[in-house]
């Protein structure tokens, strides 16, 4: 607290401070201050993830597979076995027997590059006509 010290006029008084003591307003701004910062929730810079709980599920089942050759004099080769149009036909039939499409062994075709066209589309042909859904053509690199 402070006190003016007289001005000399003689009253003896001393005169009334008339200014705003701003010490404890400071003080309570101050104080609340710190109560916001404290009660401010902390902000984390992470990225919730939700792992799987347990064993992962076991590794798909490989399915089974069956490559078909032609030659460059139209034989046909099944798992390098040499096989006629009789042959190949009930192999087809057997590949195409299980009912369920998603189990059907994958049959590959690699046909030579001098081989002729129609014995590709026959095989094509005798392996879409007997249900073999899952067939597909590999060595094509060879007619690039």
């Amino acid at each position: 607290m402070g006190m003016n010290v007289g001005s000399g006029s003689g009253s003896g008084e001393p005169e009334v401070m008339m200014d705003v003591n701003t010490t404890p307003l400071i003080d309570v701004m101050l104080v609340l201050l710190v109560m916001l910062i404290i009660t401010i929730p902390i902000q984390f810079h992470s990225v919730k993830l939700e792992f799987p709980v347990g064993n992962p599920p076991p590794p798909p089942v490989e399915p089974e597979k069956h490559i078909v050759d032609i030659d460059f004099d139209g034989t046909v080769l099944v798992d390098n076995v040499a096989v006629d149009q009789a042959a190949l036909e009930a192999k087809f039939t057997q590949y195409a027997s299980n009912p369920d499409v998603s189990k059907q062994p994958n049959v590959m075709l690699r046909p030579n590059a001098q081989a002729s066209y129609n014995v590709v589309a026959r095989v094509l042909s005798s392996a879409s006509r007997l249900g073999v859904t899952k067939i597909g053509l590999i060595g094509d690199e060879q007619f690039m």
